[in-house]
């Protein structure tokens, strides 16, 4: 058995061309186009490709974009001055701090600074909190996009036993409560987990986001499982790799996510979906 892919990309355009539409019916309206800021610290070039891709993104669904570049040094007083004016701004109904920031500057100060309504990313606290209780508004852009490709499967979520394998603030805990909202039993995996193996053995869904390359092998996976790789990473050769072995995966799994073209494109169609809920929802 071969797994059948999961293409985040066709996905995610999927996803853009029906914001593109719902965009465009508000013009014929006369309302605002949304708004979406996008604040880069530093010059680190995986994170101007991201952001760049952010813009384009933006264009393509026919949202109005800023983005505003700062300096490796900026202090951490005018980088919460700049996110200040923008949530005072009525245009911009989105504001996102791309990750990770330069070590003098606190994420965590930084991204509460920013309104829970302009939260596109979903990180503040209270959006966390809200996802929590079952009441999403701004939901965690990747852990999004993985329930709308789980979505695209047609396989019924409901009493699926799911592992998640990392629990960071943007992919595991998240991905955990969105599983749990749709009535999985969800098993947390993290770095003092014991028998990884044997608990990503019994996973109906597994979801992996550690950032090591090909940590989990493929012959842990249980025949038939559902497979989303959130890593990315690049090894010696110049080549991108997943954190789950490929190759022997796909041969056991029944849908797979490739890296890239998997997770990745949703995460950005997630964000300009957040920006026009907010625009629609909480700011109209």
């Amino acid at each position: 058995m071969s797994a059948q892919i999961l293409d985040g990309k066709a996905i995610s355009e999927k996803v853009k061309s029906q914001l593109a539409e719902k965009v465009q019916a508000r013009l014929d309206q006369d309302l605002r186009a949304p708004g979406l800021a996008v604040i880069l610290v530093g010059g680190d070039p995986a994170s101007q490709i991201y952001v760049n891709k952010k813009v384009e993104a933006c264009e393509k669904v026919g949202f109005i974009s800023q983005k505003f570049v700062m300096d490796e040094d900026t202090s951490q007083d005018s980088l919460l001055r700049q996110i200040d004016s923008l949530n005072e701004d009525p245009a911009i109904d989105g504001i996102l701090v791309q990750l990770p920031l330069p070590k003098h500057l606190d994420s965590s100060v930084i991204l509460e600074r920013i309104k829970a309504d302009k939260d596109v990313d979903g990180f503040h606290p209270y959006n966390m909190g809200r996802l929590t209780q079952k009441m999403p508004t701004m939901r965690p852009c990747t852990p999004y996009g993985v329930m709308v490709m789980l979505k695209e499967t047609g396989i019924d979520l409901v009493g699926k036993d799911a592992v998640v394998v990392g629990v960071s603030n943007i992919v595991g805990r998240p991905m955990g409560m969105e599983l749990l909202m749709e009535r999985c039993t969800v098993t947390f995996c993290h770095s003092k987990t014991k028998d990884l193996a044997k608990k990503v053995s019994k996973a109906d869904i597994l979801v992996v986001g550690v950032g090591i390359p090909e940590m989990v092998k493929g012959d842990w996976i249980k025949p038939g499982a559902v497979v989303i790789d959130v890593g990315i990473n690049r090894l010696e050769s110049g080549k991108l790799a997943g954190d789950v072995e490929f190759k022997v995966a796909k041969e056991r799994a029944s849908w797979i996510t490739p890296v890239p073209g998997g997770v990745g494109p949703m995460t950005v169609a997630m964000l300009m979906s957040n920006t026009l809920f907010a625009c629609e929802h909480l700011h109209d």
